[in-house]
């Protein structure tokens, strides 16, 4: 094996810094500039002359984002002083420079590895698995919240789909279901951990922490459906309270099943919002310019502050 020195290993992780920033604010600006499906000049006008009329409701969605992210830190605080104790500063810290790490990458996926790395090595796996109980407590809010909205959009509006259809759904789920089961056992997430073993590092969790993570995964879960919501109006969407907070619901649901290449997933979600509120009538701009604000409030502009986090990152050896 060869030795690296330890002054490559500083040059390589300046390298690394130097690229993942790059490549986060890279991947900013190709999707606000190339964006064909909202101008972003027509976008950044309509927000200057609405703030020239109610400029209240921009620090109102700034402080609904943060709003957002303190309970996002918070629920990640929670969860990981079960095998370490770290105050909400430092929760800060990993929560904001792990999203600057996994904005350029599909679904999110490289914030497992970066929250990993802020941890000594014999917790990572621990760390990786708590990360996906947090994912996995927000997709279970959105996915209730989700069905109540499905419920409600296939009883409210002709939607073309066919029993046979229905059929294929029902063997997938029944295929996915008897698929978890045969490999329970198999080491499929990490070594050293099947389904089985998964399921029981779960239960060990405390029960008041548990309920403390979702109820956190529920004020989330509020927080930028209402923002969602308040952009519509904000973008001059005329629609009523009920039906908007329906469609939102299953909106969230739809883009967080379908998974996304990092270079599309704007462009898919914005999709999937323009095809069901246009059922309502809502204009193509109102829903873009929300969906891109949202994505701008919530990921991009934590983002910013994540990058500083990254660039005085020092990874933990031991």
């Amino acid at each position: 094996m060869i030795a690296i020195s330890h002054k490559a290993k500083q040059y390589l992780l300046v390298t690394a810094k130097v690229l993942i920033i790059g490549l986060t604010f890279g991947y900013i600006f190709y999707k606000i500039s190339y964006n064909s499906s909202l101008k972003f000049s027509k976008f950044k006008d309509t927000i200057a002359d609405q703030v020239s009329v109610s400029g209240y409701l921009l620090l109102l969605f700034l402080f609904l984002a943060t709003a957002n992210w303190y309970f996002e830190i918070l629920k990640w605080k929670t969860l990981v002083s079960i095998i370490q104790r770290i105050n909400f500063s430092t929760a800060m810290k990993q929560s904001l420079a792990s999203l600057t790490v996994s904005l350029a990458t599909p679904n999110r996926i490289g914030e497992y590895g970066a929250k990993a790395m802020f941890f000594e090595s014999s917790k990572r796996k621990k760390v990786l698995l708590l990360h996906f109980f947090s994912s996995g407590s927000q997709m279970f809010v959105t996915t209730i919240f989700g069905i109540i909205g499905l419920l409600y959009f296939f009883r409210n509006f002709n939607v073309a789909y066919s029993l046979k259809t229905l059929c294929y759904f029902g063997i997938a789920v029944i295929l996915l279901f008897a698929i978890g089961y045969y490999f329970k056992e198999k080491e499929l997430l990490m070594k050293g951990f099947s389904f089985s073993k998964l399921i029981q590092f779960f239960k060990q969790i405390p029960l008041r922490t548990k309920l403390s993570v979702l109820l956190f995964s529920i004020f989330r879960y509020i927080i930028f459906s209402g923002m969602f919501y308040g952009l519509l109006l904000f973008f001059d969407a005329k629609i009523a309270f009920f039906d908007a907070i329906l469609l939102i619901f299953t909106m969230y649901f739809l883009v967080s099943v379908i998974p996304t290449f990092f270079i599309f997933d704007v462009v898919i979600r914005g999709g999937v919002a323009v095809w069901l509120f246009s059922f309502l009538g809502v204009s193509e701009f109102a829903v873009l310019a929300s969906v891109l604000s949202i994505w701008l409030l919530n990921f991009v502009l934590p983002s910013l502050l994540g990058s500083f986090f990254v660039l005085i990152f020092q990874p933990t050896t031991r």
